[in-house]
């Protein structure tokens, strides 16, 4: 049991490190698996090409840095939104948070120049919208997990109108076109700044829901068994709720909005481990910071101009959830 337990975590430690090591070789400019080791080690005075060394080392070592954190983020949040609100089709784009956030990142793309301030903004956005959302699908005292995603169609419209008005007002010629194309999502010129700014609250928030992990399994029953329990079923689920509105906001502050990694990643994780989340959440932090890698070097490698995240995301997300709702629809039902 120990030894197979050891092959799981190190499996999931692997998988990222392996898409890395490709990503950093493939581009425009091919390089080898050598070359690429020998830029990654010359700060430790190793030989190597200068043009390769900026590559690697400026270039492409940054955005693949940034996609691995922005993968885990977005699939450790969608899978804990899915634990706390019991509802197999919770997601940050089902519940509202991901449009709230991207209004906030849109505001204060308009308003300010500041990374920090789109940041501090979009997470405001992000925590207005999860707690309507959260507001609206209680009746009483619990939550009712059919109501969750008309509570979330409902706070995702209203702030993508006010998207819509923030698009209407911004002036054509220079923000209209930057709001816009960073709606669309994409990791271009990811910098090492981004990754210390987006990847401090990005890691605490995971590690949080990390230490929280088997708590999840116990928030699927309801808010009396778990009182029954000795544990404050409130107090753990705004915690989570906040951690992953964090994960959310600050991913969509940096890099737009990136829709179906929340929703699609966790399906696919249970299909492999089982629906313990002792081991959903580390598979999840794996594989979702796997797969949105694989996704950007597609986006940036397949065509001459760079395709934006969010319509690759979507065009190999639908068809996985569509196969995934074919096999647990009676489960979900």
């Amino acid at each position: 049991m120990i030894r197979g337990k050891s092959v799981f975590y190190v499996w999931l430690a692997i998988l990222p490190v392996v898409c890395a090591m490709f990503s950093l070789c493939v581009g425009r400019y091919y390089l080898s698996l050598e070359e690429v080791l020998r830029a990654l080690l010359s700060p430790f005075g190793y030989s190597s090409v200068e043009q390769v060394n900026d590559i690697v080392l400026h270039i492409r070592l940054p955005r693949v840095l940034m996609a691995l954190m922005l993968g885990a983020a977005l699939a450790v949040a969608g899978t804990a939104f899915q634990a706390v609100f019991r509802n197999p089709l919770a997601s940050p784009d089902t519940t509202g948070v991901s449009s709230g956030a991207a209004f906030g990142a849109a505001l204060g793309l308009l308003l300010f120049n500041s990374v920090w301030a789109v940041q501090v903004i979009s997470l405001m956005g992000g925590a207005i919208a999860i707690g309507f959302t959260y507001w609206l699908s209680r009746l009483k005292s619990e939550i009712h997990v059919h109501v969750i995603l008309l509570a979330g169609v409902i706070v995702s419209s209203f702030f993508t109108a006010l998207i819509a008005l923030i698009k209407y007002v911004a002036d054509p010629e220079s923000k209209l076109p930057e709001i816009t194309y960073w709606l669309m999502g994409s990791l271009t010129g990811s910098d090492y700044q981004d990754v210390l700014i987006g990847g401090l609250l990005i890691l605490v928030a995971i590690f949080v829901i990390f230490l929280l992990k088997w708590r999840l399994n116990i928030m699927l029953l309801p808010d009396t068994e778990i009182t029954a329990l000795g544990m404050n079923a409130h107090r753990i689920r705004w915690v989570i709720i906040i951690a992953s509105t964090i994960l959310i906001a600050s991913s969509v502050s940096i890099a737009g909005q990136i829709g179906w990694i929340g929703l699609v990643i966790p399906h696919m994780v249970r299909t492999i481990v089982g629906n313990d989340y002792r081991k959903i959440i580390p598979a999840s932090i794996s594989i979702g910071a796997s797969y949105l890698l694989i996704v950007d070097t597609l986006c940036r490698t397949v065509t001459s101009a760079e395709i934006p995240i969010s319509i690759v995301t979507a065009l190999l997300g639908a068809p996985i959830f569509v196969y995934l709702f074919y096999r647990k629809r009676e489960e979900w039902f």
